[in-house]
């Protein structure tokens, strides 16, 4: 399945989301073994590889203290107990910048890419697009979905939290905030369509335009 964002993509709208917020059901590896060096991170008891922690997510690092408390980016998973981390970049292709240094540290690395799944899957209906067609390359500006699909990540995490809360009053409110920037984002979309592969766009479909089906 086709994801128009990534982990740390959520990141950037909500810094303490890793920190605050985390399924127990989607927590991939934990630890208190962690080692910040430079632009490595390592744990002698990790499962980075089995755990199947990817490039693009998102580990939370803490010495308890309060010194070291933070979110960095997974740039690259370099072992079953290495992986390469940053702090958070504008691009991928902007260069690695290093974390504050430390040891004995406790990290959780969780993932939202199960509610990604779920938004992706919905625009890619808003927007009368295939799961094969998505999968094959026919959607020439990808990047355009982005914001659309952080939104409705973000949404769908913060009412799951809200439900879980004797008072989820605050969860409520951002779920709903993000709901509105969702549906708002999306209709000013105009997606690029490419039918037959050679690179130029055959369709448009305007996320601001009404489509109707007869039945």
């Amino acid at each position: 399945m086709v994801r128009f964002s990534k982990d740390i993509d959520l990141l950037k709208w909500e810094p303490v989301l890793f920190r605050e917020v985390g399924y127990a059901a989607q927590q991939l590896c934990k630890g208190a073994d962690g080692v910040l060096a430079d632009t490595v991170f390592t744990s002698a008891s990790g499962s980075f590889v089995s755990g199947a922690v990817k490039a693009g997510q998102v580990v939370y690092v803490s010495d308890g203290m309060g010194v070291i408390d933070g979110c960095y980016e997974i740039v690259s998973v370099d072992s079953e107990t290495e992986l390469t981390v940053s702090v958070v970049r504008v691009s991928d292709e902007d260069e690695v910048v290093a974390p504050p240094t430390g040891s004995e540290l406790n990290y959780r690395i969780s993932t939202y890419d199960a509610q990604a799944d779920e938004a992706a899957y919905s625009l890619l209906q808003y927007f009368g697009v295939s799961e094969e067609e998505a999968e094959t390359g026919v959607i020439l500006n990808k990047r355009a979905l982005r914001q659309s699909s952080v939104f409705a990540v973000l949404s769908a995490v913060l009412a799951g939290c809200a439900s879980g809360q004797d008072d989820g009053r605050g969860f409520w409110e951002k779920s709903l905030r993000y709901q509105k920037l969702y549906e708002q984002s999306r209709t000013k979309v105009c997606l690029e369509l490419d039918d037959d592969s050679d690179a130029i766009a055959d369709r448009k479909n305007s996320g601001g335009s009404i489509r109707m089906k007869r039945v």
